[in-house]
């Protein structure tokens, strides 16, 4: 069955609300733990169902955010999903509680039990009005930055599309084309600070209820955070300092000379050479068709996931006018199917989006079998270690997308990802400080970008982009608004991908591929620390792992010659 054939159908909340109750009452009278599981199953199975249907909106108003039918069942969600939550947090009570718990927890995995945990400590009954709100202001945020169209030279473009042309090798050019991009968030300003705004007190108010002293707290609870804190966050800020932020600025510097540049304006940054950045040559679909064909070749399991997705139809590449922006990759339950959403739009990115959710994909295929839907996806930091570390695994394959451009690509690539890093910290520490100073006003936030950028990226240059200079970067980045503190999860994963990548291109280790794969079939079943643990990854967090992939990293770059590319 395609994807286009799956049906969607809105729930009854009251039928399953009454289906629910029903079992769970049947739950908490079950004689025996082998009488809790089975009752278990069957309420899983119901909100599997019903999770499909959540998702199946999902993904379909992201493909078009102009549907009236989707964009109305969206808003069914917005009201509904905390009410489905509520019915989740009695059944997290039930088997949390549970008189046959111990024997629960050799037979559930031990995620879930956390997840009740910290289900009991961030949801109640009486904040049900509040996270139906702060879902429609966050759908509010969705639907601005998607409707953009921009009028640049002519024609209408939305801002994935605007962006691709800011990586033009005119230097004229892309400055024009940023500055438009650009434009739609000076436009919106003042709609934006104030949805953030609202956005950002509606947060403390739910944290202040339920007892936190601020949201930064319940963020931590909010994002799973089952086994690493505040401090190691803090600790780790102070490493990506030491030893990330003085290679990514040498790398900066480095660019700015190829690009025969006295300064790197902040038009100058996507760009990294003068021949141009790397793309991938083909259309969609024929890229598609190298994905496969690399896909069969790097492993049986692979094969067969990229086989599925395929022939059901299971990805949305291309950008288009009324498209959701930005990429993801959910599951479908019912059908123990992953589905890619993604916005192609000529760079680089597009062969990433085959790989990095891909990887994603691939996990949730490993695991589909897992029949707990709070354990079939890992929590975020450990989510992420699936995707970009499957960039890596598929750099063998390079050529198939880049061709010539495939040793300007692996530069890209890899010093990308160092880069990326104090980026990443700092949309965290940005995080920080708005919710742990709510009182602070829109134009004090930006300050505190601004600041923070500093600190982070001091080589940031926007003289001539006002709206930039005041600290506005943040606006475009749609985490910041949808899913508060999802975004050292980034870097978490990127120096555990980064790990793997010395294995394979270093070290060589022969066991590279089945650690990953071993970890994929885990699914959510582990915490981030012992996930790693499987995979014979070192934590982030400790001290001289940044400081010994910073310094491979840097050896293995200095040895490409740039002056060819």
């Amino acid at each position: 069955m395609k994807f286009r054939e799956f049906l969607y159908e809105r729930p009854d909340y009251e039928a399953v609300k009454s289906q629910m109750e029903t079992l769970m009452a049947e739950l908490a009278c079950a004689e025996d733990s082998d009488a809790f599981l089975k009752i278990f199953g069957e309420i899983n199975v119901l909100r599997g169902h019903y999770d499909t249907m959540s998702t199946l909106c999902h993904v379909r108003n992201s493909i078009d955010t102009k549907d009236p039918f989707y964009d109305a069942e969206t808003s069914y969600w917005d009201e509904y999903g905390p009410l489905y939550q509520n019915l989740e947090s009695k059944l997290f009570r039930l088997v949390l509680h549970s008189p046959f718990a111990p024997e629960l927890r050799e037979k559930i995995p031990e995620t879930y039990f956390k997840r009740a945990e910290f289900n009991e400590k961030s949801f109640r009954e009486d904040i049900i009005p509040d996270l139906q709100e702060e879902n429609r202001l966050v759908t509010e945020y969705s639907k601005l930055i998607a409707g953009a169209a921009v009028e640049f030279e002519g024609k209408t473009y939305n801002l994935a599309q605007l962006k691709a042309l800011s990586l033009s090798t005119d230097r004229a050019l892309r400055q024009r084309a940023y500055d438009a991009r650009m434009s739609f968030f000076v436009e919106h300003e003042a709609a934006i600070d104030t949805l953030f705004d609202r956005l950002v007190k509606l947060r403390d108010t739910i944290a202040k209820k339920l007892g936190f002293q601020n949201f930064v707290e319940l963020g931590y609870v909010r994002m799973l955070r089952y086994d690493y804190d505040r401090d190691d966050v803090a600790a780790y800020r102070e490493e990506v300092k030491k030893h990330l932020v003085p290679v990514a600025n040498k790398l900066y510097d480095a660019q700015k000379k190829r690009l025969g540049q006295e300064r790197l304006r902040y038009f100058d940054e996507p760009i990294e050479f003068l021949s141009g950045n790397p793309t991938p040559k083909g259309t969609p679909e024929e890229l598609v068709a190298a994905a496969k064909n690399m896909y069969h070749e790097m492993s049986e399991e692979t094969g067969e996931f990229i086989d599925v997705m395929v022939e059901q139809e299971l990805m949305d590449l291309v950008s288009r006018a009324g498209k959701r922006g930005g990429g993801y990759c959910t599951s479908l339950w019912d059908y123990k199917v992953p589905f890619i959403f993604a916005n192609f739009n000529g760079t680089s990115g597009d062969a990433d989006v085959l790989t990095h959710e891909a990887g994603h994909a691939f996990q949730r295929y490993q695991s589909r079998n897992i029949p707990i839907p709070e354990c079939l996806g890992a929590t975020k930091e450990t989510a992420e270690i699936f995707s970009m570390s499957m960039e890596f695994f598929a750099w063998r394959w390079s050529k198939k997308f880049f061709k010539e451009d495939t040793e300007k690509y692996h530069f890209l690539h890899l010093g990308g990802a160092v880069k990326f890093v104090p980026y990443g910290v700092l949309v965290d520490h940005f995080q920080h400080e708005v919710y742990e100073h709510p009182e602070l006003t829109p134009d004090e936030r930006k300050s505190v970008w601004r600041s923070l950028e500093r600190q982070y990226l001091p080589h940031k240059d926007y003289e001539g982009c006002d709206i930039l200079e005041r600290g506005c970067w943040w606006f475009q980045q749609g985490h910041i608004f949808s899913t508060p503190f999802y975004y050292i999860d980034y870097t978490l994963a990127q120096v555990c991908a980064l790990q793997f990548w010395k294995r394979i291109e270093i070290d060589h280790d022969p066991k590279a591929w089945s650690d990953y794969l071993a970890i994929c079939r885990r699914g959510g079943t582990l915490p981030f620390r012992k996930m790693l643990k499987i995979a014979n990854l070192k934590v982030p967090f400790e001290q001289g792992v940044l400081g010994e992939v910073a310094s491979a990293i840097e050896a293995y770059l200095a040895a490409f010659d740039t002056s060819k590319m």
